[in-house]
């Protein structure tokens, strides 16, 4: 049909541009050219928008060792879109006041329709039957509640009979699912009205996406758990203790460069102090022949702590060592290893794991 209309309407346009000059033909081919070009180009622009705005459901593997998404389904893509179209349009009142409109009801009630279809989305199979939805497989949930930008999701008891890895993935599952919505910037979850702790008994609290790691210029949706073996300085800032770091992260970053990652983060125990400055930046991180190659920026020389120059290289050193992968670590300033570390310690020579200034 669409392309008998337009063969018509070119058959117009010929016979008409046949009756005028050749000059003034020419001008009006080259505008209509431009008007089809720019439709073309505008109705590709959407769809490009388009597939970059879905939205994604995270499911746990039947395996339990990682987190992977599928596209939510057509009729959970119209709600999101109302939402959407609805919030643009929604008059500032409708925010501050909380009023609700004859067309389209409050900012709260649209959030909760999007909530309660991704709850459907993660209670019924989908098409990859390897994907298991968390609330269809050992626990169930009880009810949710809608605080603000907080959603809290509250669980039975069979949550807590989770095995640590799944628990942890399914947490990740959650949370990057819900916190697509505009509107929900936090994810609790709760256990028959009792608040989430993990395996080490520590409360888990409200949970946002950028807790669960992923490489940002990579749309792998592959999620694993890892427990990293991680050192930072003791209180005097001359000894290293040791912590076991339990990190939900994207399959596509290498376990290297997470754990330097995690070193420059700091360490979350009390007692414990960092190795590393926060400010530093990490250029980045190789392995070869299993030698590990860390490059820094500047600032990685300009640090301003209080531990001694050996204290940060061996934890760097001792917890990339700790991997299976790696047995020598050569550090790099913006490619140079000709480098003085505090004026003190040669960055030249490749630096094996040095257990002597472990504390505990």
């Amino acid at each position: 049909m669409t392309e008998t209309m337009n063969t018509t309407l070119c058959k117009q346009k010929n016979r008409t541009l046949t009756a005028l000059p050749q000059g003034r033909t020419l001008l009006l081919r080259m505008l209509i050219f431009c008007a089809i070009s720019a439709a073309f180009l505008t109705a590709c622009e959407k769809t490009r928008e388009e597939a970059d705005a879905s939205y994604q459901i995270y499911y746990v593997n039947k395996e339990g060792t990682k987190v992977l998404s599928a596209p939510c389904g057509e009729e959970t893509e119209r709600t999101l879109a109302a939402y959407q179209a609805a919030k643009a349009d929604a008059p500032d009142a409708d925010k501050e006041t909380g009023e609700r409109t004859p067309e389209t009801g409050t900012d709260r009630e649209r959030k909760e329709a999007v909530v309660a279809a991704f709850v459907d989305e993660l209670s019924r199979m989908p098409e990859k039957l390897e994907y298991e939805p968390p609330f269809a497989g050992e626990f169930s949930l009880r009810r949710v509640t809608l605080e603000n930008e907080q959603l809290i999701l509250d669980v039975d008891a069979a949550y807590r009979q989770l095995d640590v890895s799944k628990e942890v993935l399914t947490r990740a599952a959650l949370v990057r699912t819900f916190t697509q919505i505009d509107g929900v910037d936090f994810v609790a979850i709760t256990v028959e009205g009792e608040a989430l702790t993990d395996s080490l008994g520590n409360l888990v609290g409200p949970m946002n996406a950028e807790m669960f790691i992923e490489n940002a210029g990579n749309e792998i949706n592959a999620y694993e758990k890892a427990t990293l073996k991680l050192y930072f300085a003791d209180e005097t800032g001359t000894g290293l203790l040791t912590a076991n770091r339990e990190v939900v992260y994207n399959s596509n970053i290498p376990l290297e460069k997470l754990v330097v990652e995690q070193l420059i983060e700091g360490p979350l125990l009390e007692g414990y102090y960092p190795a590393v400055s926060s400010d530093v930046k990490l250029v980045n991180v190789s392995l070869r022949d299993r030698t590990c190659y860390v490059n820094f920026e500047e600032s990685f020389l300009l640090q301003n702590l209080n531990v001694a120059p050996e204290v940060t290289l061996y934890a760097i050193v001792n917890s990339l060592t700790d991997l299976s992968t790696i047995d020598k670590v050569q550090f790099s300033v913006n490619g140079e290893t000709d480098v003085l570390f505090r004026e003190s310690v040669s960055l030249k020579e490749l630096f094996e794991r040095n257990l002597e200034l472990v504390a505990d």
